[in-house]
């Protein structure tokens, strides 16, 4: 039997009042598969608030921060991107949706018909045994 493969969550920094990103540690009592920091450190997966902190401290983390405070409008032009990509992709799945239901009702409705000629040819063809049609006496 397969196990369940659980992922550590991600780490999202805060904002201040200025709009800076900044660390704040998360309770890791409620984040039961450990956290994953995306700043490109070392190490892939934190267990305790402890070594996070001590990892927040380094300057590749630190470094990361500030590039994301320097890159926060950049963000929001994105996020305003992404929006956008997002209604268009929801309004093409449902269009294919409603292509696949007309295609279902479709296919059901042929089935139907198809049973009921069947039903009907049953109905009307003499119910006898076929001899041999190849053999001629």
């Amino acid at each position: 039997m397969s196990e369940l493969v659980v992922e550590p969550d991600v780490y999202t920094p805060c904002v201040d009042i200025q709009g800076n990103y900044i660390d704040k540690t998360p309770v890791f009592s409620k984040l039961q598969n450990g956290l994953r920091c995306p700043c490109g450190g070392r190490k892939d997966k934190y267990d305790t608030a402890a070594t996070f902190t001590s990892h927040t401290k380094t300057k590749i983390h630190q470094k990361w921060l500030t590039q994301l405070t320097a890159n926060k409008s950049n963000f929001y032009v994105e996020n305003e991107e992404h929006k956008v990509t997002i209604y268009n992709q929801k309004r093409v799945i449902a269009r294919l949706e409603q292509e696949i239901q007309n295609r279902n009702r479709t296919i059901l409705f042929l089935t139907e018909q198809l049973s009921a000629r069947s039903s009907d040819i049953e109905t009307t063809t003499p119910n006898h045994a076929i001899g041999d049609l190849l053999s001629f006496d």
